[in-house]
């Protein structure tokens, strides 16, 4: 089965079941660095540290960049799995999956943060996401100035219309919402549509650089990033509980 895309994209075929492995170390690399953001965090809700992770740039900007390299990512992973001709249904599989997934974070941060608990975060967004970046992967290179301007608009589009929790998942806000975690459509649909259009053109002239094997010390992330929603998903439950059990040794 051939993935064609129609506007600028040359044919790219690729054997279903190759492994990526720069991809899923690079992957590895936004998952272990997003984990060291995540222990720094809860380091400083459990009092263990004393920072502002809501306006220190050391964070925010971490914050950006991680989000980033994430998005980034799952914008190459949908040129291979594209190109490696993946269905529809096989599509809704892995949907269900990350959607599923985003519940359980809403559920498991509105137990710990009743007030501000999560309803529109990573993968809440990686879920819209995915499915509006297939739709236009047929776009093939006007996918970079597509991404462009889904980055650029929230800076130039916000209406308070928008600020309500019924329509900020959108993006364009005057005033950022009580959220433990919030990951808007704009700009961050952009980031998805530039990793997309990336690794199309990367299949189509430099595949080695998604496909060669990883050196050595990058294997671990190798591995790591073909489970990165799975660690995603344990990797906090684990950091709280070890914080939480150390606290209760303490007393």
């Amino acid at each position: 089965m051939r993935y064609r895309s129609k506007v600028n994209t040359p044919q790219v075929t690729v054997p279903q079941g190759e492994r990526f492995d720069r991809l899923d170390a690079l992957r590895g690399v936004a998952i272990v660095w997003m984990a060291c953001f995540h222990a720094a965090y809860d380091l400083n809700h459990f009092g263990f540290i004393r920072t502002n992770f809501y306006s220190d740039p050391v964070w925010t900007v971490q914050r950006i960049c991680i989000v980033s390299l994430f998005l980034f990512c799952a914008g190459l992973g949908q040129s291979v799995a594209l190109a490696q001709g993946q269905s529809w249904r096989r599509f809704w599989r892995r949907w269900a999956q990350v959607a599923g997934c985003a519940v359980l974070v809403s559920i498991g941060s509105w137990i710990m943060f009743p007030r501000s608990w999560i309803y529109f975060g990573v993968l809440h967004g990686i879920a819209l996401m995915l499915i509006l970046t297939r739709l236009a992967a047929p776009l093939g290179r006007w996918l970079w100035p597509l991404g462009l301007a889904a980055v650029l608009l929230p800076h130039f589009a916000q209406h308070p219309f928008f600020d309500s929790r019924l329509t900020n998942w959108v993006g364009l806000i005057t005033r950022k919402p009580v959220t433990e975690d919030y990951a808007p459509l704009l700009p961050w649909l952009g980031v998805m549509m530039w990793g997309l259009a990336a690794g199309q053109w990367m299949l189509a002239h430099r595949r080695g650089w998604l496909a060669g094997a990883a050196l050595r010390p990058m294997q671990p992330l190798a591995l790591l990033g073909r489970w990165s929603l799975s660690f995603y998903m344990i990797h906090q439950p684990v950091l709280i509980g070890a914080m939480m059990a150390v606290l209760a040794l303490k007393r």
